[in-house]
């Protein structure tokens, strides 16, 4: 069974409206896709608990995001699969809460929209868990707000596309976008 998890608006919203943020912010937004599809977001940030909080609206691939760096984890929850997807953060791969600002600037004065750059990540379709109450305490309050009661992937980063199968996804580089797209 394939798998297409699709997450192409979440760093949108960092580099959007990160520049405006004091302590927190809520924006939602409406961005029309390839195909005439029409994706509904909504993103918080939270500076003093340092995580983002992201919700897409894309029928089938809907899905909540939390992007805890206090913890060091983004964990993301696709409905249709109902299971989360969890990826520690590192500091090569997904750039700091505080530096997001400056890439946004970036972004917004290339008027780029896609990254070329792709981080891989791997997961075992047969090693899911369900988190005991000590890998609670190191993804985090929020995400285990998120993914309580759901099988849990740990994905890992690989070197590339070294194999065709379902297990591999490409997850674009967040600096511009955190995508997970099927290989």
């Amino acid at each position: 069974q394939r798998i297409l998890l699709i997450f192409e608006v979440l760093l949108d919203f960092f580099f959007t409206f990160l520049p405006l943020l004091s302590h927190s912010l809520i924006k939602q937004i409406f961005i029309k896709k390839p195909g005439n599809a029409i994706v509904t977001a909504t993103m918080s940030i939270d500076n003093e608990k340092y995580l983002a909080d992201v919700h897409v609206r894309a029928g089938e691939y809907s899905s909540d995001t939390i992007f805890d760096y206090w913890h060091g984890y983004v964990a993301t929850r696709v409905f249709s699969r109902n299971a989360c997807f969890i990826l520690k953060i590192e500091k090569d791969s997904i750039p700091e809460l505080r530096e997001i600002g400056r890439l946004a600037f970036e972004k917004q004065t290339l008027k780029k929209i896609y990254s070329p750059n792709n981080l891989w990540v791997q997961y075992d379709t047969g090693k899911s868990v369900f988190a005991n109450v000590k890998e609670w305490l190191l993804y985090g309050k929020a995400i285990e707000n998120l993914c309580r009661g759901l099988p849990i992937y740990k994905l890992v980063k690989t070197e590339g596309k070294e194999q065709e199968q379902n297990v591999n996804l490409p997850l674009q580089a967040a600096s511009e976008h955190f995508s997970i797209l099927p290989t």
